[in-house]
C-alpha cells in the first residue's frame, strides 16, 4: 500500500513538494522518540489540517509543508522527547500548554501522552478554535482548547507548563504562577540559550536546567528552559 503524503503545493501555489510518513518516521526516529504508525498518521493529519487551515485563517507564517515539518513539527517533536529525561516532565499529569497558537507543542503533547490531560490556552479566538477542531478530528480526547487569557484560567493547578517562545521567563512565570501544582514545573521553548532572561528571574523561581536540542534538518539553536519553584521557598 502507497504511503500516506501531504502534498506540499496543495491550494498554496507553491509548487510540487510533500512530506510523507516516512519523514515523519525518520525524525521521530532522530530524536530518539518512539511512535507507532498511529501517531505517525496523526502527525500528517496534524500537518495537513493545519496547512488547509493556515489558507484562510492564517495560523502561522510558515507556510509550506515541507518547512512545517522542520520548524513546526521537528521543532516540538524534540521539547516532547525531552519531557523523558526529566522528573517532572515525565511524571506529569496534568500539562498547560500556554499561547498554544496552533497546537504547538499542546496537540502533540496530548497525542504522545496519552494518560496526561493536556490544555491548550490562547488568546486568538481562531487559534483556540483550530486546536478545537484539530483535536477532535485526531481523536485526542486528553486535549482541551481554551480561548482566553492564561492570567484568568481557574484551577485545579497543572504539574508541567511549558510555552513556546512566549514572552520573556519572567513574564511566563509571573503569569502562569497560579497555575503551578506543588512540585510541578516550567519547560519553556527558546532559540538560544537566554541568559538574560533567566537573570531576570524573580528570587523564588530557579531555571535548574537549560537543554540544548538538535533539531533534525534545522539549522538554528534551540533549547529548552527548566524551571520551578525554589525549594527553600
Amino acid at each position: 500500500m502507497t504511503p500516506p503524503r501531504l502534498n506540499a503545493g496543495h491550494g498554496t501555489g507553491h509548487g510540487p513538494g510533500e512530506v510523507t510518513a516516512g519523514q515523519i518516521e525518520r525524525v521521530c526516529e532522530s530524536l530518539g522518540l518512539s511512535a507507532t504508525t498511529d501517531q505517525q498518521a496523526a502527525l500528517l493529519s496534524y500537518l495537513e489540517l493545519l496547512g488547509r487551515w493556515n489558507q484562510t485563517h492564517n495560523l502561522t507564517a510558515i507556510r509550506r509543508p515541507a518547512e512545517m515539518l522542520t520548524q513546526h513539527l521537528a521543532d516540538c517533536l524534540a521539547a516532547v522527547a525531552a519531557l523523558g529525561r526529566h522528573a517532572c516532565g515525565a511524571t506529569a499529569r496534568r500539562i498547560l500548554d500556554v499561547g498554544s497558537g496552533g497546537g504547538l507543542p499542546g496537540l502533540l503533547l496530548a497525542m504522545f501522552r496519552p494518560a496526561s490531560t493536556v490544555v491548550c490556552i490562547d488568546a486568538v479566538a481562531k487559534k483556540a478554535a483550530f486546536i478545537r477542531q484539530a483535536a477532535g478530528q485526531l481523536r485526542l480526547e486528553n486535549a482541551e482548547a481554551r480561548h482566553g487569557r492564561v492570567e484568568a484560567l481557574p484551577g485545579p493547578p497543572f504539574d508541567l507548563i511549558t510555552a513556546r517562545a512566549l514572552a520573556t521567563l519572567a513574564q511566563f512565570v509571573q503569569m502562569t504562577r497560579h497555575l503551578l501544582a506543588e512540585g510541578g514545573c516550567w519547560m519553556a521553548m527558546k532559540g538560544q540559550a537566554p541568559g538574560e532572561e533567566i537573570l531576570q528571574l524573580p528570587p523564588e523561581v530557579e531555571a535548574f536546567h537549560v537543554e540544548r536540542l538538535s533539531v533534525p534538518g534545522l539549522d538554528a539553536q534551540r533549547c529548552l528552559v527548566w524551571m520551578r519553584l525554589r525549594r527553600d521557598t
